[in-house]
């Protein structure tokens, strides 16, 4: 009599659906996927939400595969020696093997004033709550963005393209990923669209009060209304629980993806930090690591060795407001080479980008295992480093993966 698998997938964005339509390949595994809304929301068009020209959310329905069971619910717990989790609801849920999934969010600021006159977007809820603010203040009214990420950059853009004052404090440069080319495009579309850039030394915000953004350098910026997306921290959930992780509680893994505290539990996505050299946090990562994670747990159900993790990048896309786009091309190690596609094709090439993702999500729920873009990639300096490390050599030069959030 065959015995069936039980997994529990904890976190239903871009990593835990994946993983969660890609385990349904096999008849004898039943997947539950535990998240707090009953709407799958596209992240990458939170800064929509506060203009007003997207909802980002699409029902789970849509994207979710048929046998895939959706608690909605909070994960507060998870009880690794008892093969369970524990639900802000009071039930509990068992597992054969659990999918770590849990995502980002706003880190604590750590800025005087922040936590009480800054208004962070890296949610939906945040975005929901920030949108009547944006519309209750007079168009003249000055919006300081703080962050000069791709969060900061698209916000800045979307609110300046609805005729918005818009200053963007950088807290250093203007989209530190970019060549400095595509630094210099995008910094045009931005004044084009009067947005006040200020970036250099002394351009980081050290106190926010209710009417203003201070800056290192002794210089205030008005604004009766900011904006936060610097920076982005993930639940503590797994530190709560007992398992490792790293300095910003990720989850520890190793190349499988498997936690380095228990083999029942492999990590996918913006929450997962396998060798402890965690890669970009962005949508981009979370499809590969969200399938690479549920084929560690089907080859461990087969009695295979999983396949330790590759992954590549293409690049990072920018919206500059509705009708201008930027796509900053890259090597599969995530450095940005010089070459970069924006105007009216790269607005087309990240609508693309936004749809296509979902699709992706769709089409493993309606056939799983169809996925294959994170096999396409074989063995570059990221597992040249690590086995450097293991043999104790220099590790080649050159930057990896890692760095600022999103896309």
């Amino acid at each position: 009599m065959s015995v069936n698998t039980e997994v529990v997938v904890v976190g239903g964005g871009y990593a835990g659906v994946m993983a969660a339509n890609r385990l349904t390949q096999r008849d004898d595994v039943t997947v539950t996927l535990v998240n707090p809304r009953p709407t799958f929301v596209e992240r990458i068009r939170l800064h929509q939400v506060v203009g007003g020209s997207h909802d980002a959310v699409v029902d789970y329905a849509a994207v979710l595969g048929a046998r895939v069971r959706l608690v909605v619910d909070t994960v507060t717990r998870i009880d690794a020696a008892g093969h369970g989790v524990v639900l802000a609801s009071g039930g509990t849920v068992g597992y054969d093997y659990l999918v770590y999934a849990v995502g980002s969010g706003s880190a604590d600021p750590r800025v005087p004033g922040a936590a009480e006159f800054a208004h962070p977007i890296a949610t939906l809820e945040e975005a929901r709550r920030l949108r009547p603010l944006v519309d209750a203040v007079p168009a003249a009214t000055a919006v300081t963005v703080v962050g000069g990420g791709p969060t900061g950059i698209e916000t800045a853009a979307e609110l300046a393209e609805l005729g918005r004052a818009v200053t963007l404090v950088c807290g250093g440069q203007l989209g530190p990923y970019l060549h400095p080319r595509g630094r210099r495009s995008v910094a045009r579309r931005l004044a084009a669209l009067g947005v006040r850039v200020v970036d250099g030394p002394g351009a980081k915000a050290t106190a926010v009060t209710r009417d203003a953004v201070r800056l290192g350098d002794g210089r205030t910026v008005p604004s009766p209304l900011t904006i936060w997306t610097a920076g982005f921290g993930v639940p503590d959930l797994a530190a709560r629980s007992g398992l490792r992780t790293d300095a910003l509680g990720r989850l520890l893994t190793d190349e499988t993806l498997t936690s380095v505290d228990d083999p029942r539990i492999v990590a996918a996505g913006d929450a997962a930090a396998p060798s402890d050299r965690p890669l970009r946090m962005s949508c981009q990562a979370a499809g590969p690591l969200g399938a690479h994670a549920a084929d560690t747990v089907l080859s461990r159900l087969a009695g295979e060795r999983p396949a330790d993790l590759t992954v590549g990048f293409g690049g990072q896309c920018l919206s500059l407001g509705r009708r201008v786009g930027f796509f900053q091309f890259a090597t599969k190690e995530d450095t940005a080479k010089k070459y970069h596609l924006g105007g009216r094709p790269g607005a087309r090439l990240k609508e693309f980008i936004c749809k296509g993702t979902v699709k992706q999500l769709a089409d493993e729920g309606r056939k799983p295992g169809a996925y294959r873009l994170h096999k396409v990639f074989k063995e570059g300096r990221r597992q040249a480093e690590l086995r450097g490390e293991r043999d104790g050599r220099p590790a080649p030069a050159g930057p990896t993966g890692g760095g600022e959030r999103h896309r």
